[in-house]
């Protein structure tokens, strides 16, 4: 298996990147191929000895910046790493592409350039976010803010397929968020887009609230791009701040420093459950392809985490069963729980 990293893409780039690389080269069995500019590329390898045999460079001289317009920067850039990435994906020259780079970028070159899957209209970029119970994945968080009912849909059976066949979930529950449980909330098209997950067969449990994004009690909740992102932006801001307020409250006096230090183990272990680069990546599902897309800000353990995502993605065929998914719905036939 063949998995194509964009080098430039990310705050720290290209030294964050190679160091992630580096690390999945070491841990996964898979060949990886750095998307970027050859020289910043090498002069980034050449800080590492022994360096794996199933590492290689695609010279892309182009980077397009995070601020950068998505479809112009593809449009105009078609030598970037992202462009020349998705390319090596659309050619099956690799079987997926990770990119911590411009998120609207990946989207608008993974669409155009790969197209989507048979049945799938809009694609949407699903993350995995951490639960009381079980983590929960969260679709869409930003690739569509203004979808149709049909597209929501789609988002369920796709995600119902990615926790049933990549985290081994028999029979998923899928929620759609709204802001309030009962059936007649939200807008009309909530309310249609109800109405389809309602008899489209799937394990849906009807509205869930913005509260149950962490409750873990379901398996996947359904959104349009725009709700889906500022949740996801709130989620991480109030991550980062309940660490800053809890670290600034274990400091105030003796006493709860040497409390802070008894239960250093448990707050390790807190940070790990938060930290998004356990999770690595979010795949953009409903495109022929495996696109995987990091954040900005990502370490290199989650540039290794987002490739290992891309790994799973593949190594259990989801594409084809989000495909199949797709088709029994339009037969109208219940999907097994096996």
């Amino acid at each position: 298996m063949k998995v194509a990293l964009d080098a430039m893409g990310g705050d720290s780039a290209p030294e964050t990147p190679v160091a992630g690389a580096l690390r999945a080269a070491r841990e996964l069995p898979i060949e990886i191929v750095l998307v970027g500019k050859q020289d910043a590329i090498e002069q980034q390898l050449a800080r590492y000895r022994h360096l794996p045999s199933n590492l290689s460079i695609v010279h892309a001289p182009e980077v397009v910046g995070m601020d950068e317009s998505p479809a112009a920067s593809i449009r105009k850039k078609r030598e970037s790493s992202i462009s020349i990435g998705v390319g090596l994906l659309k050619d099956h020259q690799v079987e997926a592409f990770v990119s911590a780079g411009n998120t609207g970028a990946v989207v608008s070159a993974s669409t155009l350039f790969a197209g989507l899957l048979p049945g799938i209209e809009r694609p949407g970029i699903a993350i995995l976010m951490p639960g009381i119970k079980n983590d929960t994945l969260l679709i869409d968080v930003g690739a569509n803010i203004d979808p149709k009912p049909i597209h929501l849909l789609q988002y369920a059976l796709m995600g119902e397929a990615y926790m049933r066949y990549v985290l081994g979930r028999s029979r998923p529950v899928v929620g759609l968020l709204n802001v309030g449980e009962e059936e007649g909330k939200g807008t009309d098209f909530i309310k249609e887009t109800y109405g389809l997950l309602e008899s489209s067969g799937i394990n849906f449990m009807g509205n869930v609230e913005g509260r149950d994004i962490f409750s873990g009690a379901v398996d996947v909740i359904v959104c349009d791009g725009f709700a889906g992102n500022v949740a996801l932006k709130t989620a991480e801001s109030l991550a980062n701040a309940i660490s800053i307020l809890l670290k600034r409250s274990l400091t105030v006096s003796p006493i709860t420093r040497l409390g802070a230090w008894l239960a250093r183990d448990a707050f390790l272990q807190l940070r790990k459950e938060i930290d998004y680069a356990e999770r690595g990546g979010a795949p953009l599902l409903g495109v022929n392809g495996t696109s995987i897309i990091a954040h900005g800000a990502s370490s290199g353990k989650a540039i290794k985490n987002a490739i290992r995502v891309a790994y799973e993605s593949v190594r259990h065929e989801l594409n084809r069963h989000m495909v199949e998914a797709v088709r029994l719905y339009s037969q109208n036939i219940r999907p097994s729980s096996s």
